[in-house]
């Protein structure tokens, strides 16, 4: 398994000079019916950002810009690497305790401030259970798939305060876990600096989207939304969960 990369998922962090960088991908799952590997799509969107971010060949204000010359790339590699998938990237500036986002499909983060939040992403929707997404569609399919270009990206920016709790995640984790069980996470890290302790919390949010993903008996949020699209089901929606937590130290 790629570093940054687990099953469909794939993730990245980089920093330049007072510039720090996130994000995380979600290769869609269905590709694998066609024989192709959907983690293959979102490890080298990440991969790319990363590079691009370490080189310093992005603008921090244009986090859409950063994922635009990612999946470029990805459209001129000279191997095809085919498939879809969803994305979100945040960028923090240290030196103006700014944030800049970029978010495509049913990733997304949520930043919470003296326990309430006070920033989080909006969720891409075609349809329901059909998120917005970057693709690569093999030869001929081009107008059967799904393909949204990055620049339709929902991007925001703001500022941050010392001591802000920041949460990144892919769907897995969104709709499984009720937005005030995350809440009472990542309270519990508000303006802590010691990694061991803000990675427990990561990992009981990772643990917590897991268990209720597997509970057929949990009004999850997936569930929610499905009853509200005429679909009548119950419990969590089993997926990759991916994880990123950071507290703002400026």
């Amino acid at each position: 398994m790629s570093k940054g990369q687990f099953g469909d998922d794939a993730w990245f962090s980089a920093k330049l000079k007072a510039v720090e960088v996130v994000g995380v991908a979600d290769g869609v799952g269905g590709w694998r019916h066609y024989g192709i590997d959907p983690g293959e799509f979102s490890s080298f969107l990440m991969r790319t950002c990363e590079r691009l971010v370490s080189l310093g060949r992005f603008k921090p204000s244009e986090p859409a810009g950063l994922l635009a010359h990612s999946y470029y790339e990805l459209l001129e590699n000279k191997q095809p690497i085919l498939g879809s998938s969803t994305a979100c990237v945040i960028v923090l500036n240290k030196e103006t305790s700014s944030i800049y986002t970029a978010n495509i499909g049913d990733s997304g983060f949520v930043v919470v401030r003296k326990g309430e939040v006070v920033h989080r992403s909006s969720e891409q929707q075609h349809y329901f259970n059909t998120p917005f997404q970057l693709s690569l569609p093999p030869p001929g399919h081009s107008g059967l798939v799904l393909s949204d270009s990055p620049e339709s990206a929902d991007t925001s920016s703001f500022g941050v305060e010392d001591g802000d709790v920041i949460l990144l995640a892919t769907d897995g984790v969104f709709d499984n876990v009720p937005d005030q069980l995350l809440i009472t996470e990542m309270r519990k890290i508000q303006g802590e600096r010691d990694p061991t302790k803000i990675q427990g919390v990561a990992n009981s949010i990772a643990w917590m989207a897991r268990s209720l993903a597997f509970d057929g008996a949990f009004m999850s949020p997936f569930a929610q939304s499905a009853r509200e699209n005429g679909i009548d089901t119950i419990g969590g929606k089993p997926d990759d969960i991916t994880v990123l937590l950071a507290t703002v130290a400026i």
